[in-house]
């Protein structure tokens, strides 16, 4: 199953899609279980499971238990180069292009490199461009970057289209965790006009009426965060939009 080929294709037949972000720091047990449980019946396409920074050593146990309660393709959205897990379906090789930070442009894919190599893994390299979003957010902290100002929608498509003509497969726009709002509708459409490949959009998406803008402006995938943490059932809320 080539994970990349199934976003292209949606992609290409304008066919929406919804991940789900899981922190491994802060699942498990019954927690986990329920929130898988909600994506198996919602349409869910994609678990993606990361963090900016995780805390324990549970990262692989988490995602064999998630491949262990269900058949969503699992990418990996890494906050640093340890987290990775040969038991994931593909990895999103994150560059930040958003940031003028020289070890979230290259220097830790430098150090990730033969680890990634050795998993085994499909590997989705990504423009990854973080976005303003009302608050101090752990990305934004973790990176030592700052993120577009949410009114500059010219820098967001210029660095868009930068990403695309450096080779990135896709461009993932964020708001990032815990974000105050989500990326404007406005800024989502003019991006996906100026490229040619996926875009996915996450953070600050606490409803469906937010979902829906977003995939009518362009987005190719919706990430799910926080909200699916604290509140499952919006889930399936969004997940029916697609279904």
């Amino acid at each position: 199953m080539n994970i990349f080929s199934l976003i292209s294709q949606a992609s290409k037949n304008n066919t929406k899609q919804l991940a789900v972000l899981i922190d491994p720091d802060k699942s498990g047990g019954k927690g986990i279980k329920k929130t898988i449980d909600i994506c198996d019946v919602s349409g869910v396409d994609y678990i993606f499971a990361g963090g900016s920074l995780i805390k324990s050593n549970s990262f692989d146990d988490c995602i064999l238990q998630i491949k262990a309660l269900c058949n969503i393709p699992i990418v990996l959205f890494p906050g640093s180069v340890m987290q990775l897990s040969p038991h994931a379906d593909a990895l999103l090789f994150l560059s930040l292009i958003s940031g003028r930070n020289p070890e979230m442009l290259i220097g830790n894919h430098v150090i990730a490199a033969p680890h990634v190599k050795n998993a085994g893994l499909e590997v989705i390299p990504a423009g990854y461009i973080l976005v303003e979003s009302g608050k101090l957010t752990s990305v934004v902290y973790m990176s030592n970057t700052t993120p577009i100002p949410n009114d500059k929608t010219d820098i967001a498509i210029c660095t868009a289209m930068a990403g695309e003509m450096l080779g990135h497969k896709l461009i993932y726009m964020d708001a990032g965790s815990g974000a105050q709002k989500s990326i404007s509708n406005d800024m989502v459409r003019q991006v996906k006009a100026n490229i040619s490949i996926p875009l996915v959009v996450g953070g600050g998406i606490r409803d469906a009426k937010t979902a829906e803008g977003l995939w009518e402006a362009g987005a190719d995938i919706l990430v799910l965060g926080n909200i699916a943490e604290n509140k499952p059932e919006i889930i399936k809320e969004i997940g029916s939009l697609i279904m």
